[in-house]
């Protein structure tokens, strides 16, 4: 049976190198720094805490992002039942788009552009979008391991990630322009 050095060593090895990942998401979720400090922090423990659950060989970055992501529904509802929030579920119901293609060519765009400008973008989009768009292109999930975290089907991580670019590209379209990204549409 490991003891609790074994435990340390072991989570110390593989979800501590995670940490930056996890304040990333945690940050993206909160838009505040100091309660992204705490969620991550928060996150870390419970998942120190239930370490034995953690099955070894599988995604660890997948299991403490959900950890992070029950950690902030928690902060949230915590928040909404003190008032002035609003109720994510009451954002447009989203449907599956089948075009959408495994193959995601529109993330390495993200990869390339990423700056305090994209960033309020990304801040400003409602929190299902953004977290579904954080946790592909900013941190490399595949669709799959996004439905795993956010816990729905794979479809509706398509969906959200199609309309969150979508709404990026509107938002963005004139900065984009303007550092020569791309060249104006003629009107």
């Amino acid at each position: 049976m490991a003891g609790p050095d074994d435990k340390r060593q072991a989570f110390e090895a593989e979800a501590l190198p995670h940490l930056d990942t996890v304040y990333r998401v945690a940050l993206r979720l909160v838009r505040d720094d100091a309660l992204a400090e705490d969620i991550a922090q928060e996150a870390m423990l419970k998942a120190y805490r239930s370490w034995s659950q953690y099955r070894p060989g599988t995604n660890v970055r997948a299991w403490l992002l959900t950890i992070v992501r029950h950690t902030f529904i928690n902060q949230y509802r915590k928040a909404k039942r003190r008032g002035g929030e609003v109720d994510v579920h009451e954002i447009e119901p989203h449907t599956v788009f089948k075009e959408l293609q495994d193959v995601d060519p529109a993330g390495s765009f993200f990869d390339r552009i990423v700056d305090d400008e994209v960033l309020h973008a990304i801040d400003a989009l409602p929190e299902e979008f953004r977290e579904t768009l954080v946790l592909s292109d900013m941190e490399g999930l595949s669709y799959a391991e996004i439905a795993d975290v956010t816990e729905v089907p794979v479809g509706t991580v398509k969906s959200r990630l199609f309309r969150a670019r979508q709404a990026l590209q509107r938002q963005l379209y004139d900065y984009a322009v303007e550092m020569g990204y791309i060249t104006r549409r003629d009107e």
